[in-house]
């Protein structure tokens, strides 16, 4: 018998498949800035999509966690008039730093925060976001206001002006790899017992499940795909500051879920690369200039009052006109009914 192919999954290979052979047909600008950017902008984004449509928690602080693990990296590896501690160390050493210590606060964060909801979780998160920010920029032993400067990535990228398209295929198989990492943990036990949490955490308490601790757990694994973003971030960038991560920053990733949909991990690089494209090619345009927040305000009003699933909600909308079917209820919140496809 023949299992039809879904529209989604043709869309989704043919996606890939453009991102494969896209330096061969792109600018380097396009490769190298944008598409690179969209990459590790997207896994940040897909962590905060996680803990939504799977967890019910909406977390401001995956862009603390992100940072946390540039500026590790950045003490350990840089060796030059920069600030930060300048420890010189290899490399993969401060890859494998960045990431525990920025895995072992998240896991802190989600215990601090883990009986905690809706609102008040929001808020207890962006407090996160807030304290890293001004941790770093007030701990000058440790970056300063100044940040640090002169990162580089491994031999195997090497240099990544002269060599743009390899960190891109470095980023580009990370996405696609912490895509296929997501998919695969919501369909665990573990997975399937998050969402019965997200759902209904009362009655997952009287059928004996550690709520607390799967919320905690969740938001480690979380702090993890931010983190693996944030090492990303600083190998494109060469640098890393607080205003890397202030508040705008943790808004603009938020932003990015939502405009690409919070209850599908697709939407984390669909609203990334919207929000990339609109961000580098309206600084061109003087009369918006500096006001960029003000222009994607308004497309991000204009999104959700259309479609309040983002760009994925629109894409469903078409597949129901042009298949003259419903795929099933559209534009829901994933926080109070979760995702649109069950996770079995």
């Amino acid at each position: 018998m023949t299992v039809p192919v879904s529209a989604d999954r043709i869309v989704g290979a043919g996606a890939l498949l453009a991102a494969i052979l896209a330096p061969f047909y792109l600018s380097s600008y396009w490769v190298g800035t944008l598409l690179t950017q969209m990459l590790f902008l997207g896994i940040v984004a897909a962590s905060l999509i996680f803990l939504s449509a799977y967890g019910g928690m909406v977390s401001l602080a995956q862009v603390a966690v992100y940072g946390i693990a540039g500026f590790v990296l950045g003490n350990a590896t840089t060796n030059g008039n920069t600030k930060g501690l300048n420890l010189g160390w290899s490399p993969w050493i401060g890859i494998v730093l960045g990431i525990v210590i920025a895995v072992a606060i998240g896991l802190l964060f989600g215990a601090l925060a883990s009986r905690s909801v809706g609102i008040y979780f929001l808020m207890i998160t962006l407090t996160y976001s807030v304290i890293a920010n001004l941790f770093f920029s007030q701990v000058t032993d440790l970056s300063g206001f100044g940040g640090i400067s002169g990162i580089r990535a491994p031999n195997v990228i090497g240099n990544v002006e002269a060599h743009q398209n390899r960190l891109y295929y470095v980023a580009l198989v990370t996405a696609f790899g912490v895509y296929l990492l997501l998919r695969y943990l919501v369909r665990t036990p573990f997975g399937l017992t998050l969402q019965g949490v997200r759902d209904d955490p009362v009655r997952m308490a009287s059928l004996g499940y550690n709520v607390p601790l799967h919320r905690t757990v969740a938001f480690g694994f979380a702090s993890l795909i931010a983190a693996i973003g944030g090492i990303l971030f600083v190998w494109w960038n060469g640098h890393v500051d607080p205003a890397s991560i202030d508040l705008g920053a943790t808004i603009d990733v938020l932003v990015i879920a939502v405009l690409g949909g919070l209850y599908r991990l697709e939407g984390a690089w669909i609203g990334a690369l919207l929000f990339v494209i609109v961000n580098n090619y309206s600084q061109r345009i003087g009369f918006i200039g500096d006001r960029f927040h003000t222009l994607i305000g308004a497309i991000f009003l204009a999104i959700v009052l259309v479609s309040p699933s983002g760009m994925i909600g629109l894409w469903e909308r078409a597949l129901s006109l042009f298949s003259g079917r419903r795929r099933g209820p559209l534009d829901r919140n994933p926080i109070e009914v979760g995702p649109a496809e069950p996770s079995v």
